[in-house]
């Protein structure tokens, strides 16, 4: 959902339904902690809200209310707020939302979708993937949606922005060489470097907490599965082995658990799993999507 719209999606799709099934997004950061909340978009009440759950799956509780599909949850790092993509004003934005699923704010409103909100350590800025440009691109803002600023500007998509947690980099999804890879760049924009090398995809990069680690999906063994490697690229190891797609992970604080999106049930899952990829545990249990976890 996070949409890597070169897997390929419009933002139409994003919001409402997945290409192949796919709901490959971005997926932040996750900051140093105890485990918190997961927070994930559900289709259960007949469209997508936000929803929050403790981390064993109890107490599943809705947060937002509105006939627009809201989806791409990204927590806060002190756990305050949750941005995330709605179409409620007609076009993909950026809002945020308290955790009581109060006092929700448009953060956003430019032509074309913008998609994929991840915040950076402070708290002061949020990055975020952007097509007002008539490509897609990385940009950032204040958290109050101020000093929007572009980052990337290459001809050839770039999405899936997630930052770092020690502030100074930006992880993210490029078709610049040919298929996606992911790459990192510093946080203002320069010294952009690429980490994988096909053959397929590689989407969706998320950061451990100490920083040392990046999970993400890729389809090089003919299915979405979830990787994770160092921060410098290499040890690239896959941690899931299923025929459904498996995708979206993200670190639990304590930096010894991923949760991510999988289809191994018939239809989109939140599981956790150690980061050995061992305990595999399904979270969620509906007829319909559960998608997009992230980690207070």
């Amino acid at each position: 959902m996070r949409g890597v719209r070169g897997v390929t999606w419009c933002a139409v799709a994003i919001l409402t339904a997945s290409v192949g099934g796919a709901s490959a997004r971005a997926t932040t950061g996750t900051f140093p902690g105890r485990n918190g909340l997961i927070a994930f978009s559900s289709r259960r009440d007949g469209n997508y809200e936000l929803y929050s759950m403790q981390p064993d799956a109890s107490n599943q509780t809705r947060l937002t209310r509105n006939p627009a599909a809201d989806i791409d949850p990204a927590w806060s790092p002190d756990g305050g707020r949750i941005a995330f993509t709605s179409d409620r004003d007609g076009n993909p934005e950026i809002y945020v939302v308290a955790t009581d699923g109060s006092g929700v704010v448009q953060l956003t409103q430019s032509p074309g979708f913008n998609v994929d909100p991840t915040w950076s350590p402070d708290g002061r800025r949020i990055a975020f993937t952007s097509s007002r440009g008539g490509n897609d691109d990385i940009y950032s803002m204040n958290a109050d949606g101020s000093g929007q600023a572009q980052l990337t500007a290459d001809p050839a998509a770039d999405e899936n922005p997630a930052w770092s947690p020690d502030g100074t980099s930006i992880a993210f999804a490029s078709a610049r060489s040919g298929s996606f890879s992911i790459y990192t760049m510093a946080a203002d924009g320069s010294n952009v470097r690429r980490l994988t090398s096909g053959p397929g995809s590689d989407v969706s990069p998320s950061w451990s907490p100490d920083g040392k680690r990046i999970a993400f999906a890729s389809d090089r063994d003919g299915n979405y599965e979830i990787y994770v490697m160092n921060a410098d690229g290499t040890e690239q190891t896959r941690l899931t082995r299923n025929f459904a797609a498996d995708l979206d992970p993200v670190w639990s604080p304590d930096g010894k658990a991923i949760a991510f999106t999988s289809a191994r049930d018939a239809n989109y899952e939140i599981y956790a799993m150690a980061d050995d990829g061992s305990g595999q545990t399904r979270l969620t249990t509906n007829e319909v999507e559960d998608t997009t976890a992230d980690w207070q």
